[in-house]
């Protein structure tokens, strides 16, 4: 048995409550004060992480916000809404600063490099756009063009290249500064579900339907590995902070920690009783939760794979989960309007 001394919680949770639709999305600022959700409502509200005490409510959006993210200097908040457009806040004050208009569709994520200076939005119209955060700007505008979207998802490590994911069996590698197409990852044999750089940006690692992780060199394009062993579609993937780590989560009910430089499955996490759809590491690497269609959110001793907690009390399945940056506080949203702090 491990010693759990560390991870021993003892949970008091602090409901946030003031949405008056769907949560979307949950994010702590950088130094954990202060907790951004998006919501249905057309709102951002910004949260009191210690007395969760309401801030400021965003509003402007016209269409639901999908989510919302701090800058890395948690100076500014960027939201994406149905509303086609991408707002940038002062996160102090809580004024709009400017509208990033040019989607066509709905934008769905928003993601900052991490020197703060370009935010990315990727949108149902099939493009990604990069925005100089100073000016609002339109830098770059990348088309990938696959005809039935599922899903998305944007990197952007050192502001240098964008992993994009759609519904289609590839993983798309850009230069952000050319619009170069680096590298198409083939392999996969159904839809790709996500892919995410490992901490290093050497890797990328890609979810599919085809119920495989795959590990791919971010340099070369080549694959590294393919992580075999869930029999349902992988729905999430995630590095832990020390890169040393590949946790996959599945519609097999079971989370599977691998070695990310072997490709060794590790150990399965079993226990949820439905459909496993997340998958984060503690920054400090030594745990991880994973949310699922029961209805809970379980913490595993990403060392040992034991089992530390279940937080249960949760009304519906539909769960977004996030650690602070000190790993002492989680939060997380789901359709029944509130926000969810969970600390010691």
């Amino acid at each position: 048995m491990s010693n759990q001394q560390d991870y021993m919680y003892n949970f008091e949770v602090t409901t946030l409550a003031g949405h008056k639709s769907w949560v979307r999305s949950v994010v702590f600022s950088p130094n954990r004060k202060t907790v951004a959700s998006a919501s249905e409502d057309k709102t951002v509200k910004l949260w009191d992480t210690a007395s969760g005490e309401l801030i400021h409510t965003l509003t402007g959006h016209t269409n639901q916000v999908w989510s919302a993210v701090f800058s890395p200097d948690g100076k500014t908040v960027a939201s994406a809404s149905d509303d086609r457009t991408v707002k940038l806040w002062d996160a102090t004050s809580g004024k709009l600063i400017n509208t990033l208009t040019g989607h066509t569709d709905s934008v769905l994520y928003v993601i900052f490099s991490l020197n703060g200076q370009i935010v990315a939005s990727n949108s149902r119209d099939y493009t990604i756009k990069l925005w100089d955060v100073n000016t609002g700007n339109l830098v770059n505008t990348f088309i990938y063009g696959y005809e039935n979207l599922v899903s998305d998802w944007i990197s952007l490590p050192l502001c240098k290249i964008v992993a994009s994911t759609a519904s289609g069996a590839t993983v798309k590698l850009w230069d952000v500064h050319t619009s170069e197409l680096i590298h198409t990852l083939t392999g996969h044999t159904d839809t790709v579900g996500s892919a995410v750089f490992s901490p290093d940006f050497k890797m990328v690692a890609s979810t599919s339907n085809d119920k495989t992780v795959k590990l791919w060199d971010a340099t070369s394009g080549k694959l590294i590995n393919t992580l075999t062993g869930h029999t349902g579609e992988v729905w999430d993937v995630i590095f832990s902070q020390d890169g040393k780590t590949v946790a996959s989560a599945s519609s097999d009910k079971t989370v599977k920690l691998w070695d990310a430089t072997s490709g060794r499955l590790i150990n399965t996490l079993t226990g949820h009783t439905e459909s496993v759809w997340s998958v984060i590491f503690s920054l400090d690497s030594r745990i991880v939760a994973s949310t699922s269609n029961d209805k809970t959110i379980k913490l595993w001793d990403a060392k040992s794979s034991e089992l530390i907690d279940t937080l249960t009390g949760l009304r519906y399945s539909n769960i977004n989960v996030i650690f602070s940056p000190d790993g002492k506080t989680i939060a997380s949203s789901c359709r029944d309007y509130t926000v969810r702090l969970w600390a010691n």
